[in-house]
């Protein structure tokens, strides 16, 4: 939801090495992707999706490994949960 400047700053300040979406709207895009928004005119938001893709296979594709989403502030993943679930991947492959 963030315009492209917020957007940038993000990226900078935590120096993300993937593409963040900015500037989406509600509720044409959020449709657009399925996402879930809120209806409230004072503060059209999409709620949070979070994923956790695979590895990049031969065609690029990847696959979604974890997904979260939702339905309004309660439910966000934590960073740590995320690096737990991710070496769990990891040794599973082994």
């Amino acid at each position: 939801m963030d315009p492209l400047d917020k957007a940038r700053g993000v990226v900078e300040e935590s120096k993300l090495e993937f593409p963040l979406a900015h500037g989406l709207q509600v509720p044409q895009d959020a449709e657009r992707i399925g996402a879930w928004w809120d209806e409230n005119p004072k503060r059209p938001m999409i709620q949070p999706s979070e994923f956790i893709l695979g590895r990049a296979r031969d065609d690029g594709s990847r696959k979604i490994l974890s997904a979260t989403y939702s339905t309004g502030p309660i439910g966000r993943v934590k960073a740590e949960d995320v690096l737990a679930l991710l070496q769990y991947f990891d040794s599973q492959r082994k």
